[in-house]
């Protein structure tokens, strides 16, 4: 029965967070993404990384503050959709933007710093995504934890390509400045508050 419930809650997170990659497409078709569609699928695509990376963050604080390590076990589903979005961002941007251009790829790497940390952010989530199963877990033993706290390295990363491509509104940039920090302050000071 349990084993049931949870895989009904994997397929409602699944079918949850494929709902934007839906949304986008029809607007797309729809020519109803604004004067500059590749700009906004890339905006919406590295959003929904962002935003599934901080859910994906999110799982042990909650395990922390309700005590139960039911939530662990959609951590690796999450982490695995940011992973998606996130090569989706990227593909967006590479095909749509660049033209495939491999002289603009490497100008605009040159020339944009916050291209060079969302391209070392994704990096990083490559090795995670690789080892994410429980094979994996296995046969890293010890090192499959500490090969895993790259996620944070991957996320400020995330939050830097960010911050450092916003021009004047800095709302959303702060408010994932302000959910990570606190995602943070629960996780590391876990043993003082929590019992």
């Amino acid at each position: 029965m349990l084993s049931k419930q949870r895989k009904l809650i994997k397929t409602a997170l699944l079918l949850l967070a494929l709902t934007p990659l839906a949304l986008m497409i029809e607007a797309a078709i729809g020519q109803a993404l604004g004067p500059d569609p590749a700009e906004a699928l890339a905006d919406q695509t590295g959003e929904w990384a962002l935003r599934l990376l901080c859910a994906c963050l999110a799982i042990t604080p909650l395990r922390i503050i309700t005590g139960k390590v039911e939530w662990l076990r959609y951590r690796r589903m999450l982490g695995l959709l940011a992973f998606f979005y996130a090569c989706l961002h990227l593909a967006v941007y590479w095909v749509f933007i660049l033209r495939l251009q491999w002289a603009d790829f490497f100008y605009e790497f040159a020339q944009r710093p916050y291209i060079a940390a969302g391209m070392a952010a994704l990096l990083l989530l490559v090795p995670l995504a690789i080892t994410s199963t429980k094979k994996w877990q296995r046969k890293l033993g010890r090192q499959w934890p500490r090969l895993h706290r790259l996620v944070y390295l991957a996320t400020v990363l995330a939050l830097t390509h960010v911050w450092w491509q916003t021009r004047s509104d800095y709302t959303e940039a702060l408010t994932y400045t302000l959910i990570l920090l606190a995602l943070g302050i629960i996780r590391f000071r876990r043993k003082r508050w929590f019992k």
